[in-house]
């Protein structure tokens, strides 16, 4: 009941706080083409009543409008045979061209009751810029952001697309697009470009191309793929990041393909397990093989799975490595001490025991390694009022996990009205 209580005194104060003296209109219905500055009104009201403009936000996960662009997408595609192929899609629209679609994503906007979730579709009036860069700064307006740092919708899958090269062709072009049509627009927009990892050596050429371009926040590995991140043959790579002082981020995905997984019979199912399957197998890998005593340095971020698994993966991992220390030659110390040196994302935040939510966050070093992300658009995107309402987290730690976190991993620039503040606090 405390854990209701506390919920319920959260949604009393938004209520209050969303109140001005007339009782409120009724709400339109919400389509696939309403703007998103509508959808998001009521976290403008919230930044408004949280005075969120004197603090420093920063979303890490925001995924772009690639889907509306990807006929543009494709024309950044090297190999013209590739790209004349792109053109043979959807009656010469390319749209959808090479995408390795996914079971179960037509479920996750629950049979059209959550259009937004499928992607926005809005008007956009001003054509000299970049759609994606306009939908950005409607998001960043509204949630009371500082940066926003993006990442594709449709290659969270390409890991494991079935004809290997296609990830190599479609990373190209997705990334040229990201760093030569979007990123120079507006330096609020950060990028996490992709690493096409099932080749080593494609991965290897973006980082030599893209380290020190305008607009590029670090590099991610989608976490939904076949692939032994401890491989020796990826050693040169987490080499090149660590002396880039890049960051390297492992961005999760559903999957109801694998055998595993295939036995579920309902999306929420395979949201709430595979969400996190793939990254805590990629984890487990990193630790128990000792790539953090390898490579020091090297920052690593692990992005939409929540935080109800870490508590199981520390205490899990201590527990057996204390029986089995052999096996994990490289360690020096607890496997979860090292993980407690890792970044993760706040999203999709577990709220229903603020108890349990408090000691994985305890666990994980919150205060100094928990980022804030969104996942806007999807349907299950948090505000930055899902961490500033935490009642147990002091406010030098809310401020860190939704801002200055962030800026440490990725080396961004924070803004000169919020040093002159921390400069007045001292």
């Amino acid at each position: 009941m405390i854990q209701v209580r506390e919920l319920a005194n959260i949604v009393k104060k938004d209520n209050e706080m969303n109140r001005s003296g007339q009782e409120k209109k009724s709400l339109d219905i919400i389509d696939a083409r309403t703007d998103s500055r509508e959808i998001l009104s009521h976290a403008r009201q919230q930044a408004d009543a949280r005075d969120f403009d004197d603090v420093f936000i920063v979303d890490i996960d925001a995924h772009i409008d690639d889907i509306s662009a990807w006929p543009e997408i494709m024309d950044f595609i090297e190999d013209p045979v590739i790209r004349d192929a792109a053109g043979s899609f959807s009656g010469g629209t390319k749209r959808g061209a090479f995408h390795n679609g996914t079971p179960g994503l037509q479920w996750q906007n629950v049979w059209g009751r959550i259009p937004h979730g499928q992607g926005l579709k809005e008007d956009v009036d001003d054509k000299t810029i970049p759609r994606a860069v306009t939908l950005s700064r409607r998001a960043m307006d509204q949630m009371g952001l500082d940066y926003q740092v993006v990442f594709p919708n449709a290659l969270l899958y390409i890991g494991m697309h079935p004809v290997k090269e296609m990830e190599i062709h479609l990373a190209k072009a997705y990334n040229r697009w990201l760093v030569e049509h979007v990123l120079t627009i507006d330096p609020r927009v950060k990028g996490l470009l992709y690493l096409p990892i099932n080749n080593p050596e494609a991965a290897e050429e973006t980082v030599r191309k893209y380290v020190g371009a305008p607009g590029v926040a670090g590099f991610t590995i989608t976490s939904s793929r076949h692939a032994p991140i401890h491989s020796n043959e990826y050693m040169k790579l987490y080499a090149m990041l660590e002396e880039a002082d890049q960051a390297l981020a492992f961005h999760a995905a559903p999957n109801w393909e694998d055998e595993y997984p295939s036995q579920l019979n309902r999306f929420i199912s395979v949201h709430a397990l595979t969400f996190v399957l793939c990254n805590l197998v990629h984890l487990t890998n990193w630790v128990i093989n000792g790539l953090p005593e390898r490579f020091p340095k090297l920052r690593t971020l692990w992005i939409e799975s929540g935080l109800a698994w870490l508590a199981f993966i520390t205490q899990r991992l201590d527990n057996e490595y204390l029986m089995r220390s052999s096996e994990a030659p490289l360690l020096k110390r607890l496997p979860s001490e090292y993980i407690s040196e890792m970044f993760f994302t706040t999203q999709p935040m577990e709220r229903t025991n603020m108890n349990l939510l408090e000691a994985t966050m305890d666990a994980i070093s919150a205060p100094t390694q928990l980022v804030y992300a969104s996942d806007w658009p999807h349907w299950d995107f948090d505000l930055p009022s899902s961490v500033w309402d935490l009642p147990f987290l002091d406010e030098s730690a809310k401020r860190n996990i939704l801002g200055y976190n962030a800026a440490n991993l990725f080396n961004l620039e924070v803004p000169e009205k919020y040093q002159k503040r921390a400069h007045a606090a001292e």
